[in-house]
């Protein structure tokens, strides 16, 4: 039995540190804050309640695969699990409206002919195929096995099979996803409803790889599912779970540095002084964080990819609005409004000198779920957009987005509160609040995560900031990958 420290309460160190557990280690997780779940939080007011983090979960399998791994009862005997169908409603730039069916491609394709004329169904169906592609070329090496050693062969290849295309008498083919929207889907619409998916984790379409493709797809593919009471269930399920299986947690701990004696890791320091001895440490914290918790060691190997996504960091601005009236029937879980000129917004989030856009995409939710609300008789909407790390947060630009999908919007208004990329900062201690996005390959290997693995013997990483990256699903797969390398050491190649 080996004594295991995990740094930090987020999700992909609690799915390592549960895994660990199972497999016999004491661990102790160390959380700076008052509480477990990273950027999955919870804000309460006048019986009102909001997720202030991630608001539905794509890929459930992730967790339901830990629940399996760590005990009898399944994920849904802990959470109450409700698929979102339609998955969306898209609100486009010339007011033409398109509510996607969950899961269903033949669906999905009637829907965009009914609302967008044909051809675009078929197009945008053409185009899921050859996603499924993508994500069959990559779903192995990027998501279910450490990092490659050779992880630059990631990096150089695009395995997004792009249709040829004519221009300037050169047949050339997609290598951005935004070249995928204009070369593939020849339909504005259709393109902003492509590159919304990569806006929601803070990349450029125009630079990201055409193998953000799989982004539209898993959830096309897996669905996107609520968490009946708010994705917090989920954080307080996999908590619970941890405590459990005899994880120790130690709450308003901060570690302050990790311990190494020739070359390997020998536990961690405490801000208070004290000291905890350790066969191995897990931490889950981002980059910049972990290189100042170790003095003078070379935290990532000298071969590996860089510790952070080599783009400009993006985070989130949250508005949560309080309505009076009930919800109305009928309505969607999510919908996304898009900007009315996509290339401003592009340019004033991803430009020269970033800062948020004049008139931007906005995403709203609107659950289902008297757990949210204090009575039938109200309503309660999340507002959510990208904004540049560190930024400012204009709640009436997003409100005034919102009432493009929601007629009344303000007459209904109570209340709102605005959480700021501060706030995610405060939670997760990431510089400006700047939210990882998920692994992908080519790119040059920009948007690939530095390995679970690192330069110092026993020292590993978890969560969003390393392989494979940010996102839900993603954060379960790096704790379980860690929790593989932990118990089977470096030969460990994922799960079969």
């Amino acid at each position: 039995m080996a004594r295991i420290v995990v740094i930090g309460a987020g999700m992909g160190a609690l799915a390592a540190a549960a895994r660990l557990a199972v497999a016999g280690h004491r661990v102790t997780v160390y959380e700076r804050t008052e509480t477990y779940g990273g950027a999955v939080r919870r804000f309460e007011r006048d019986g009102f309640r909001f997720d202030t983090g991630p608001g539905l979960l794509p890929l459930p399998a992730v967790w339901r695969d830990l629940f399996v791994k760590t005990g009898k009862q399944a994920l849904e005997d802990r959470v109450e699990l409700v698929q979102a169908d339609p998955s969306a409603r898209h609100v486009f730039a010339d007011g033409s409206e398109a509510a996607l069916p969950d899961t269903s491609r033949a669906g999905v394709v009637a829907a965009l002919d009914a609302a967008l004329g044909a051809p675009a169904g078929e197009r945008w169906g053409g185009f899921l195929v050859r996603a499924r592609e993508t994500w069959d070329r990559t779903r192995r090496p990027l998501l279910e096995e450490p990092l490659w050693p050779n992880w630059g062969v990631l990096a150089e290849r695009e395995p997004y099979p792009a249709l040829p295309h004519k221009r300037l008498l050169r047949t050339r083919r997609a290598g951005t996803l935004a070249e995928v929207g204009a070369w593939e889907l020849r339909d504005s619409r259709l393109a902003a409803l492509l590159e919304s998916h990569a806006l929601a984790y803070g990349l450029d379409p125009r630079t990201a790889p055409a193998n953000a493709a799989v982004l539209p797809y898993m959830e096309h593919a897996f669905g996107v599912w609520y968490v009946r009471g708010g994705l917090r269930e989920l954080a307080r399920a996999v908590y619970e779970r941890c405590v459990e299986r005899r994880v120790e947690f130690r709450f308003h701990a901060e570690v302050a540095g990790i311990a190494v004696r020739d070359g390997r890791v020998a536990g961690v320091r405490l801000a208070d002084g004290a000291e905890a001895e350790a066969d191995f440490v897990v931490a889950g914290v981002a980059p910049g964080v972990l290189d100042g918790l170790v003095d003078g060691a070379a935290v990532h190997a000298a071969d590996g990819p860089p510790a952070a996504p080599q783009r400009s960091a993006a985070s989130r601005a949250t508005v949560l609005l309080a309505l009076r009236g009930a919800r109305p029937p009928g309505t969607a879980h999510r919908t996304v409004v898009h900007a009315p000129d996509r290339e401003a917004e592009l340019d004033a989030l991803f430009g020269s000198v970033p800062g948020p856009p004049e008139r931007p995409t906005v995403t709203l939710l609107r659950p289902d779920d008297p757990a949210s609300v204090p009575d039938a008789g109200h309503e309660a909407v999340t507002l959510t957009s990208v904004v540049p790390a560190g930024a400012a947060v204009d709640a009436e630009r997003l409100v005034d987005a919102a009432a493009r999908a929601v007629p009344g919007l303000r007459d209904r208004l109570l209340w709102h509160e605005v959480r700021t990329p501060a706030d995610i900062a405060a939670a997760t201690g990431a510089a400006g609040g700047a939210v990882p996005v998920p692994a992908l390959a080519a790119a040059g290997g920009r948007l690939l995560h530095a390995a679970n693995t690192t330069g110092i013997d026993g020292l590993f990483t978890a969560g969003g900031w390393s392989h494979p990256g940010g996102g839900l699903p993603h954060a379960g797969m790096s704790g379980a990958l860690v929790a593989g390398l932990v118990v089977e050491g470096p030969d460990f190649r994922g799960s079969a």
